[in-house]
Parts: C-alpha cells; structure tokens; sequence
C-alpha cells in the first residue's frame, strides 16, 4: 500500500543587524529584535496559525488518517515563546492529536555536522530535549539542516540513537533508482526517507503561476491524480516543504489554503494509498536496498549540495571564523555552566541563514537568496556579520577585563 510521507520545517532565525566597523566596541546589540519580532508575528499571522487550523481540522475530518511531520529550530520555538506564544499553542493541539511527528534536527539550524561534529552533536541532543519537553515525545527520525546529508552523517545519525533520517532524493545519488522508497544508510540499520523533488518543488515553487496572462493554480485533485499514477511503482512518496509555502511564500489569494485543505481527501480518495509519518515509514517498509550519498547533499538550490552556504570566499571565510572561534577565545572551555551566555550568542551565529544570505549565486538560485536576506547585497551580509564576530570575540577576550565592555550575556534576548 503506497504511502505518502508529508514533512514542514519550521525554522526562524536570529538576524543579525547592519553591523558596521564603528559598532565594534561599541556595546551595540548583534540581533535584530524589531526585524525578529516582525517577521515571527507576520508569519504567525499569515502561515502557522491558519496553517495549523487547517491541519487541526484535516486531521479531525479524516479521523487519523491523515498525518504530518514538523521540523522547528529550537530558534523557531523560542521565538514563538517570545513574540507569538499562540502559534507555539496550536502546535502543541496538533501535538496533542497523535497524528503528528515531530523530528530531530540541530538546535540553531546549523551547519555544524561539517565543520564541528562535537557541536553538531551536542546540538542535536538540546533540540531533542526541547521537542519532548513541549510535545511529550523524543524524535525518533533526524531531519539535518536544509535535509544536509552525506554516508558519513548517516554513520553519525546511528550513533546519535535515530531510527531515520530525511534526505534529498538527488538524481545523481539515485541513478537508475527511485526517491519513492525507504532505502537503508550502507553497513547500518538507519532508513533513510527521500524527497520526491519535483512533486515537492510542485507545490513549494510552481503552485502558481501565470498563463496566457491569467493566474493559475495546482488543482489537489491534478496533484493526487499525479500521485496515484505512481501506484505499483513505489512505497512512498516524500513531500518535504518549508511550512512558509502556505501564506508567506504563497499568499492566501492564491489559493494554497483550499489546496492544502482538498489534498488530504483527493489522496485518500484512491483506495490503496495513506498516509504515513516518518517514524511510520521506517519501521513500516522493507528498504529496498542500501543507498550511498558519496558527496554531500542538500535540498537547496539547482545544485543540491553545500554550495549555498559554503560556495564562495566570503562565506568559507566567515564559517572558519565561527567554528574556529574558540581558539580566539583563549583556554576557556565553552561547554562549561560559566560560559552558557557566551556560547548562546556562538550558537545563534552559527544559524546556516547567516550564510545563506551571503550567497553570490545567479540566475533562480540568487534570486531565492535574495528573497529571505533581510540585507541589501551578500556583501553587506559578509561585512556586517564580521563586524559581529569581531566585536563578540573582543568581547569574551575582555569579559574578565574591569574595562567597561559589556558582557556577551547582554546579547542574549529571552
């Protein structure tokens, strides 16, 4: 019986500010709080609480039978906490029905499984906690950041205790195979779920668009019906979606709401197919064979690999920098109880987003980057989160100093 594997990240930043070279030194907050506060409230307002209704209500109507999978950032939570507690509400009701999972990812939304694998660990293991806390049950399938995958993540991701983990279903990783089934992590016992890209990218990037002059929009009942086509030809089919699709990314006068609302029916209208979550998916299909990833992979980009956060000078720079910063922060050790604040601000630096913005990419994947940057160029973005790192490192070299700086605990907004 095929499946349907149907997955939202949820993920919000903390953006830093236009940070100059004379902020440095200057006990200037880093984050942006207004642009913060903003941006969660907007889409709180335009994507997670209608969003949530409509999947509260699906999940009723259909009574169980249709489910979902969230990944949030622990950034997402917190500031769901400080700037929109009701949307963190109705994410804890659609919790409550047990027909949503909630996954493993790295607290901050980081790359750390590259650059720093005690880090990434230690990431990992905070997000879990978080997600049990607030939803009562530990993640038992990992989503990394923007779906990063390679073999050597997969030998961590058994390491970590994970029963799964989610991956880009990347045409030159696949060959000759399918992305609709569940395949197994080479020499372990970890699934890995696929992403069906182009029927994915159907609804996140081609859901509408103008025709002759007119707007037209993906019909629920032409997607399922290119869904059922798929029957006798794969176990599950992986639907991964930033949750912005519905209201940020396609505003509501298109339509994507009545489309979210009418899919989970034209689905379950064929007889043979269901949906399933992650968890579900795992122990449920027999893997069809192992599947080695021998680059890294992502979900970004034509590309789909590293590139957009680590493609260029500027953005290799900038992440030697923060995973080797330790080192200009003299012999402390930052996982210490004394240096939490300290090692709060290094985390939100660390987000992947940071990065992103200072992508240098043309054609459709520049324009992509240049739609979530809150900055005027990548190289202001560069510019700016130097100046940050600057005067943090400066900072924490002269936290124990009776000079007058600041502490980076005054950083930290809770």
């Amino acid at each position: 019986m095929p499946g349907v594997c149907l997955y939202f990240q949820v993920h919000q930043p903390y953006r830093i500010k236009r940070y100059t070279y004379f902020d440095i030194g200057s006990g200037e907050t880093y984050f942006d709080e207004h642009r913060n506060r903003s941006i969660m409230e907007r889409v709180a307002a335009e994507c997670y609480l209608p969003a949530n209704r409509c999947l509260l209500d699906l999940i009723q109507r259909h009574e169980g039978r249709f489910k979902v999978a969230f990944s949030i950032s622990g950034t997402a939570l917190e500031q769901m906490k400080l700037y929109a507690p009701k949307a963190l509400e109705s994410f804890r009701e659609l919790a409550a029905t047990g027909a949503v999972e909630f996954l493993g990812e790295t607290y901050y939304h980081s790359l750390a499984m590259l650059y720093d694998d005690r880090e990434y660990r230690e990431q990992v293991r905070k997000h879990s906690q978080v997600i049990q806390s607030e939803f009562g049950k530990k993640p038992r399938v990992l989503r990394n950041t923007e779906l990063i995958y390679s073999d050597d993540l997969g030998a961590r991701v058994t390491d970590l205790g994970f029963d799964g983990v989610l991956a880009e279903g990347v045409d030159d990783v696949l060959g000759w195979r399918s992305p609709n089934f569940v395949y197994v992590v080479p020499g372990q016992s970890t699934r890995i779920v696929l992403k069906n890209h182009r029927l994915s990218d159907d609804i996140a990037f081609r859901f509408s668009r103008i025709i002759s002059g007119d707007s037209v929009s993906l019909k629920a009942s032409d997607f399922a019906n290119s869904l059922h086509a798929l029957t006798g030809n794969s176990s599950l089919v992986g639907l991964f979606l930033d949750y912005e699709t519905f209201g940020e990314h396609h505003k509501r006068g298109t339509g994507i709401f009545e489309f979210l609302s009418s899919l989970p029916g034209c689905v379950l209208a064929h007889p043979e197919w269901e949906f399933l979550t992650p968890s579900e998916s795992v122990a449920r299909e027999n893997p069809a064979g192992d599947l080695s990833f021998p680059r890294v992979t992502s979900w970004a980009d034509t590309a789909r690999d590293a590139s957009a956060w680590c493609g260029n000078r500027m953005q290799a720079s900038a992440l030697e920098r923060v995973f080797n910063w330790r080192e200009f922060c003299g012999a402390r050790e930052i996982y210490s109880d004394s240096m939490a604040s300290v090692r709060e601000v290094w985390r939100r630096l660390q987000a992947s987003d940071h990065f992103y913005y200072m992508s240098t990419k043309g054609a459709n994947d520049g324009e992509v980057h240049s739609y979530f940057s809150p900055f005027e160029s990548p190289y202001e973005a560069f510019i700016a989160y130097m100046n940050v790192l600057k005067d943090f490192t400066l900072a924490c070299e002269n936290r124990d100093s009776p000079d007058g700086r600041r502490p980076p605990s005054s950083q930290v907004t809770r």
